[in-house]
């Protein structure tokens, strides 16, 4: 089973100022190869100071690699006149044939750590590596897996990576430990190529029997973290058959309620980036980026002091999200959810046109609504609660998301009339229930599995010995007491009014 894991880093100035300058020569170097791709394959080398003469084998086909006597030389990242000096290299059987681009620009990169000192302090397995991740990228391009690649900016290039066996861990097992009976953080040791060795907060032990792969080191806005891929040996376990399942949940994301559990449960939504307090600190930092010169160093301090206050959010909200997602793992043996469409459903509103001028298409006020949704986070928390399930061995079931909100548990009555804010009331059977709690169960009812609860109960007598109850109120879920209140035969206003009575 591969982890990963981050830890901080604790880097002298000296150290700081040479990853800084890593992070301008690799960022330098990626960017100049992708425009000497770009510029190859858009104008077909029109402009070079050499002759364009095509003879045979000069080209090839970008995906296969086969040869070819004539064909367009648009099929061939890099041809033979360009941007750079391409040569002809043997193969195992003994013929002749051009290398591909990253063959080239990996020659021209081991040319470069002779010609130039930034390179050459720049360790050479990660300047390799940084040219990899460029031919993944710009290959994937036209395997149409992703978009074209873009050239990277300062503020998203901030982190290269060292090969599996490079880096060389010297982990302090003290064991000590707190009131508690937790492992106490402390400093432990890694020695990094071409930078030297400097201090971590070992903040979570790493087994003895793990496998160390690839580091990352990676540059944030409160410094810099390291982070290790490893190989453990514990197995993830064999997920079990939908028939096998005795227990399910359904859970149902919102904005006002994080999750909402099938059996009544709520997580709440804290709102880290949109509550009053935070939005007012974000306004107050990025104005003080605005007041300052382009270009100067109080406009980088303050922009820093911004990038701090969003990482402070994204962990709080990190954190929060991991401990909402184990306790949706623990609720039951299989965990069911929409597969939702989180990009279309904050695309913009199409433009309303009357009389040849545009108006008002509500898209001001679906902002608020996308930010709140980007707030909450959905996809990490699916991913995170995916994971977890992995580790523990519970199915996850995506079902379709249309109608679960506005479709009755008890009937299968569909109407938008049967809702009212967090209310939900059946017009056809009269079934009253939170309307989030009705959608989590519409949604487990879909996935066709028994709806049981696993509620846990700590016992008197030992407080690991738990029990399970599927017979309360919240399991079932009071799905009859709309019938038992009202009647189809009294009027429908006094119907509203004493199903209404019940929330206040």
């Amino acid at each position: 089973m591969q982890v990963r894991w981050n830890y901080k880093l604790q880097p002298n100035k000296a150290q700081q100022a040479l990853m800084s300058e890593w992070l301008v020569t690799l960022r330098k170097h990626r960017n100049y190869c992708l425009a000497e791709r770009k510029r190859g394959f858009e104008t077909n080398n029109q402009d070079s100071d050499q002759p364009i003469m095509y003879g045979y084998a000069a080209c090839c086909d970008i995906e296969t690699r086969a040869e070819y006597g004539a064909m367009c030389p648009l099929t061939c990242p890099v041809v033979k006149h360009g941007v750079m000096s391409a040569g002809l290299t043997k193969s195992s059987k003994g013929t002749l044939k051009w290398g591909s681009a990253s063959d080239v620009q990996s020659k021209r990169t081991t040319e470069l750590r002779a010609e130039n000192p930034y390179y050459s302090r720049i360790n050479s397995d990660v300047l390799q590596g940084n040219l990899a991740k460029l031919d993944t990228a710009y290959n994937g391009f036209f395997q149409h897996k992703r978009g074209f690649p873009a050239f990277r900016k300062v503020s998203n290039f901030n982190s290269f990576q060292y090969k599996p066996g490079q880096s060389q861990f010297n982990i302090k097992r003290d064991g000590k430990t707190d009131r508690n009976g937790k492992r106490k953080d402390c400093y432990s040791h890694v020695y990094l190529p071409g930078i030297g060795d400097m201090r971590y907060l070992d903040s979570r032990a790493i087994p003895n029997n793990a496998a160390f792969r690839s580091v990352t080191v990676i540059n944030v806005a409160d410094g810099w973290y390291i982070s290790v891929l490893l190989n453990l040996v514990d197995e993830l376990p064999i997920i079990p058959t939908n028939e096998s399942v005795k227990s399910a949940v359904g859970i149902d994301v919102g904005i006002n309620k994080l999750i909402s559990l099938s059996d009544g449960s709520f997580v709440e939504n804290p709102k880290f980036s949109t509550n009053k307090k935070t939005r007012r600190q974000l306004r107050i930092r990025q104005r003080r980026v605005n007041r300052k010169v382009k270009g100067s160093k109080n406009r980088s301090k303050a922009g820093i002091e911004v990038a701090k206050l969003h990482k402070k959010i994204r962990d709080k909200r990190n954190d929060y999200q991991w401990k909402a997602a184990h306790t949706v793992v623990d609720t039951a043996a299989a965990i069911v959810q929409e597969a939702l469409n989180i990009k279309a459903m904050k695309s913009r509103c199409k433009p309303k046109r009357e009389k040849g001028r545009f108006m008002a298409n509500g898209q001001s006020a679906k902002r608020g609504l996308n930010r709140s949704i980007s707030d909450a986070s959905w996809g990490e928390l699916f991913s995170k609660i995916a994971w977890l399930a992995m580790k523990s061995g519970k199915p996850v079931l995506s079902i379709n998301p249309k109608f679960t909100s506005v479709e009755c548990s008890s009937c299968h009555h569909i109407s938008k009339a049967n809702r009212d804010g967090e209310k939900f009331i059946c017009e056809s059977c009269g079934h009253i229930d939170h309307a989030d709690t009705q959608a989590s169960r519409t949604i487990l009812r879909r996935a066709n599995l028994k709806f049981v609860t696993i509620r846990r109960k700590k016992l008197p007598g030992d407080s690991r010995k738990v029990t399970l109850v599927s017979h309360d109120s919240a399991s079932n879920g009071e799905r009859n007491q709309g019938k038992s209140r009202t009647s189809k035969v009294i009027p429908e206003k006094r119907i509203l009014f004493e199903q209404l009575s019940l929330f206040n």
